[in-house]
């Protein structure tokens, strides 16, 4: 019984987190400032949550920053998400191997 007291609970947050802007802002938002704030934060979000467990998915800190380091690259030269994911898994994968050899 608790825990559907808590599923309903976190429901009904999660709906008027959603809708109270829905409510209390009528007309169409004009200002610039609060345009870019609202254009950036999916960015931000994805990122707060995607960062961390980057460096806690694998055994040790450096395999992850080689593997975090090897996506920043890949994604600036505008590779695919593919492409950045699987090779940054490999980059994972073959520092971890060198850091057992060591």
């Amino acid at each position: 019984m608790k825990f559907f007291t808590y599923l309903l609970v976190m429901a009904g947050i999660t709906y008027l987190i959603r809708m109270v802007p829905l409510v209390l802002v009528k007309e169409k938002i004009k200002n610039r400032y609060i345009l870019s704030f609202l254009y950036y934060i999916p960015y931000a979000v994805l990122s707060a949550m995607t960062v961390p467990g980057i460096f806690y998915a694998t055994s040790s800190p450096v395999s992850a920053s080689v593997g975090f380091l090897a996506a920043l690259i890949l994604a600036y030269f505008g590779k695919s998400l593919l492409t950045v994911a699987a090779l940054s898994s490999v980059a994972v994968f073959i520092a971890e191997a060198v850091m057992k050899l060591i």
